[in-house]
């Protein structure tokens, strides 16, 4: 019989074993869910989405896509015909919101009774205060809507392309289905009533309400990876009627008076104008115009834009500076890729992944990464400006997709972008969904791959879509199954610790 102290002996070499095993796991164990972030705007390029080739340092960005994807095909589908108030049209199918920005001031009415928001909404002149939300805005919630239907479109159309699950592309079509075509719940293709201004003298829309669509740009990504990808989903008669939709669109976004004053727009609202506009030309097939687009926005806006020291002289001029100019950085930067120029090579770092306006460009054949503004700056120059500011009581984490592209795009040789995400983001940033796309970008040696992606983190490995035939629901559940199972161990092993060091 073992005496007490040999057993003890050998409890604490199990405990020890348990303990280290434990602690291996600690260190490798995947990166925590993220919550879902809405991007200001972006496009990931068909071409890379469909590739199946894609860096190791990608995959836990890749859990994030499908994971968001599921979530916000939760919550769909989407239609202008839920909102509680009906436009002064009298047709709900019309688009609607209300001025972000604008107050009431009802000192003046000389009412005897307390208002009604109704005669509020009528009667109260409105004034703006610029940077502070009226919270009755979102009352009238269609550009929310809207901007949940663009990322469930992206990344349930990610999702398929990964996964290879028609659950995700049935998802696609249901939402495009139900927001511009179903006679019954579409969208009327203007924006006569975008951010209304309200009062006596109002009940009209305002060229800043072109705005509130400026997530088409991730919605037509979504549209063109099912479509060259030939989803069976996404049928010819979805298409068709989608096509025949934007140009009408189309049509009331080149010629009606408020789309035309927000063309002319000197800040971000003419930076989204073009890629909206862009995005959408390319989506029916217009190429040329869509490149003639884009050209107009750099030959024009884009060369007032950026100041000599790289400051963007009219969004700093805000309220919240911090947040416009990030926020007209990601206007910028988005670009396309035109797919007959790489269809498969993807062999130059700068053209093998999505970075809207320069990323537009790309997919187009003109080339916006290295024009310089009438004061000899660049994008680059606008975005090292950006990253040298505090963010003070602002949103520091809508700089960082932009670091992230910026950084794809022009190279970080010195892991100068790289260093400012691991000291800002933290050490989950590779796995934020937009690391996927803004290829190459170092990971910072933080995202371990297990022996069946590959071996390292080096980026030159790839991970393909699952073809265990698995549901998305089903690879999610195992998913965080292991996860659950994971986080056991550490736990256990300092508690294990705990006992044995007592």
């Amino acid at each position: 019989m073992r005496s007490p102290g040999s057993r003890g002996s050998a409890l604490r070499a199990v405990l020890s074993a348990a303990f280290a095993a434990s602690l291996g796991v600690l260190f490798t164990q995947p990166f925590p869910v993220r919550s879902l972030t809405s991007y200001a705007n972006d496009f990931v390029d068909p071409t890379y989405a469909l590739s199946e080739n894609f860096s190791n340092v990608t995959v836990e960005a890749q859990k994030t896509i499908v994971s968001w994807a599921q979530a916000l095909a939760a919550e769909g589908p989407w239609t202008v015909m839920n909102k509680s108030v009906t436009p002064p049209s009298g047709d709900k199918h019309d688009y609607m919101s209300w001025a972000p920005y604008s107050w009431p001031d009802c000192s003046k009415v000389g009412n005897t009774t307390e208002l009604t928001p109704e005669q509020i909404w009528t009667t109260c002149p409105y004034v703006t205060k610029d940077g502070q939300f009226n919270p009755d805005g979102r009352l009238v919630d269609d550009v929310g809507a809207f901007g949940d239907l663009a990322d469930a479109v992206l990344y349930n159309a990610l999702a398929w392309a990964l996964e290879g699950n028609a659950m995700y592309s049935s998802n696609v079509a249901k939402f495009v289905d139900t927001w511009f075509l179903d006679p019954d719940t579409m969208m009327n293709p203007n924006l006569n009533y975008a951010q209304m201004a309200r009062g006596p003298d109002g009940q009209v829309g305002q060229h800043t309400g072109v705005l509130d669509l400026k997530c088409m740009t991730k919605l037509v990504s979504g549209v063109l990876i099912l479509r060259e990808g030939k989803a069976a989903e996404w049928t010819s008669d979805i298409d068709t009627q989608l096509t025949n939709w934007t140009h009408s669109y189309i049509d009331w976004l080149t010629t009606a008076k408020i789309a035309l004053e927000e063309a002319s727009a000197d800040n971000n609202h003419g930076t989204f104008y073009y890629n909206q506009l862009a995005a959408l030309q390319i989506l029916v097939g217009d190429t040329d115009g869509a490149k003639q687009t884009i050209e107009k926005y750099f030959t024009n806006q884009y060369m007032s834009q950026i100041a000599a020291n790289g400051d963007q002289p009219l969004e700093s001029a805000r309220t919240r500076p911090y947040h416009y100019r990030a926020y007209n950085l990601a206007a910028m930067i988005v670009r396309l890729l035109f797919p007959s120029e790489h269809p498969s090579s993807f062999t130059n770092p700068i053209l093998s992944h999505s970075q809207t306006n320069a990323k537009l460009g790309d997919y187009l054949g003109y080339h916006a990464w290295n024009l310089t503004t009438s004061n000899g700056t660049t994008i680059q120059s606008a975005l090292d400006y950006a990253m040298a500011q505090p963010a003070g009581d602002e949103t520091a984490s809508e700089l960082w997709p932009d670091v992230v592209a910026v950084g794809a795009a022009y190279g970080d040789a010195r892991g100068t972008y790289a260093q400012f995400m691991l000291d800002n983001a933290g050490p989950s940033y590779p796995a934020d969904a937009q690391f996927f796309w803004n290829q190459p970008f170092s990971d910072s040696g933080l995202v371990k791959v297990s022996a069946d992606q590959g071996a390292g983190s080096s980026g030159s490995g790839s991970t393909a879509k699952s073809k265990t035939g698995a549901t998305g629901a089903e690879s999610g559940a195992a998913s965080a199954a292991v996860r659950g199972s994971w986080s056991v161990f550490p736990a256990a092993g300092l508690a294990v610790m705990a006992l044995v060091l007592c």
